[in-house]
């Protein structure tokens, strides 16, 4: 790990590094300097639709482009995507249009924009709903990486970006970042900690700090939620004596839900979800909200020693 950017960067570079496709139209709402569309605004104006303050028309307008044959990208904050989650549905999901959605800001990272910016659902809404793929990258090189594959995507997406800085996990171009499949940061045999976004990061550092403890834990950036990779999930149930997720999202419905939702019909295995726990946020630092909510380094290195000493 290098330096630090944050991944909403990766989105801005992804649009700018597909501009070349004469399809790609960007949309907005009214927040493109907050989401990094800007960029590709100030490049290709004539490619760039702005909304204004109104999600719900932004979603169909993209899905109007996306049933013309163009390739819409249409992002605002996570939070705000949420009151066109109709639109979404019944819009872009049902017909199965591949429009792409980013939420910038979310969770409880973003700090001092407190309880009503920080979206804790957002993963778990987007979940539910059939043909769309959903994920949460941790850097903002597997972030563009990522949003470039969904160029020749064929069905709609949501993803989560980050406002904050986080050290960089990847290297620009890592062969390993596939939509759909986990990537195994370190490898493990005492436990498996699956993480996503700004926690992959944090989950490293309680790897290695657990080293220091004699305990062997392998790092997984599950930064695709949907679909889930289900054969690595069963490979580390299989060789390590349990797992914990981590988030900064709520554990209903999330990794952590999504996880549980597999292991409990296919291995069951000792599991301990790190996320928040059925509150909302509030405003502060974002460290500070890490601590607040128990989703700290700290936190993963407990329910990590909980699993071991299981035995």
């Amino acid at each position: 790990m290098s330096n630090s950017a944050a991944s909403r960067d990766g989105y801005g570079h992804a649009l700018i590094s597909m501009s070349e496709d004469p399809k790609l139209v960007v949309l907005e709402a009214d927040l493109g300097k907050s989401t990094k569309s800007c960029w590709f605004r100030e490049k290709f104006p004539e490619r760039t639709i702005s909304c204004g303050i109104g999600e719900q028309n932004m979603m169909l307008v993209a899905a109007g482009l996306a049933s013309s044959g163009y390739k819409p990208f249409a992002s605002t904050f996570a939070i705000f995507t949420e009151r066109a989650f109709e639109q979404v549905r019944n819009g872009i999901a049902r017909p199965n249009l591949p429009v792409h959605i980013c939420g910038s800001h979310g969770g409880t990272h973003t700090g001092t924009d407190g309880s009503s910016a920080q979206s804790i659902e957002d993963l778990a809404i987007y979940r539910t709903l059939p043909n769309m793929t959903v994920m949460h990258p941790c850097d903002d090189y597997s972030t563009q990486q990522l949003t470039m594959k969904l160029l020749s995507h064929d069905s709609p997406s949501y993803t989560r970006t980050a406002r904050n800085k986080t050290p960089r996990i990847y290297e620009l171009n890592d062969s390993r970042l596939e939509i759909g499949k986990g990537v195994l940061l370190k490898s493990g045999s005492d436990v498996a900690i699956i993480a996503c976004g700004v926690m992959v990061s944090k989950s490293i550092e309680a790897a290695e700090k657990l080293s220091e403890m004699g305990i062997d834990a392998a790092v997984v950036d599950m930064h695709t939620l949907k679909p889930l990779d289900e054969s690595l999930v069963y490979e580390l149930a299989s060789k390590c004596k349990g797992i914990v997720t981590v988030e900064d999202h709520s554990v209903i419905g999330g990794l952590g839900g999504a996880v549980a939702e597999y292991l409990s019909e296919s291995k069951p295995t000792i599991l301990r979800r790190v996320g928040v726990r059925d509150r909302f946020g509030e405003s502060g630092q974002a460290e500070e909200m890490l601590q607040l909510l128990n989703i700290s380094t700290k936190d993963i290195i407990k329910s990590a020693l909980d699993i071991v000493k299981m035995e």
